[in-house]
């Protein structure tokens, strides 16, 4: 038996998928990544497995996170606004760190 309960996109080209499904004679819920892309197109080996025996300890614990928890921060964790590094130094980037350019500055060893 296998039924899909559902999927969370994680970036253009993977989805997470939830589904039940039977393993090796076993029932469980399987949560893996899924890629679509040129080259493969199929599930990955990234993943967990939560047995059936498993399940209502599994939902316990998901269900005991406080939805506050969750929240994204905005900013540090006082929840000041992030700033750029041209707010903060009043100076705009201007040459990339792995650039030769950046190299005369190093000393010769």
């Amino acid at each position: 038996m296998e039924k899909e309960i559902g999927k969370i996109g994680k970036n253009d080209t993977t989805d997470i998928i939830l589904r039940i499904d039977d393993f090796g004679g076993r029932r469980g819920l399987t949560i893996r990544e899924f890629v679509t892309s040129d080259r493969y197109t199929g599930f990955t080996k990234s993943g967990v497995r939560i047995m059936a025996e498993d399940f209502a300890k599994f939902k316990e614990m998901i269900n005991s996170i406080p939805e506050e928890d969750m929240k994204e921060a905005s900013g540090s964790e006082s929840g000041e606004a992030s700033e750029t590094l041209e707010e903060k130094t009043g100076k705009v980037p201007t040459e990339n760190p792995g650039s030769p350019e950046s190299n005369d500055e190093l000393p010769d060893y």
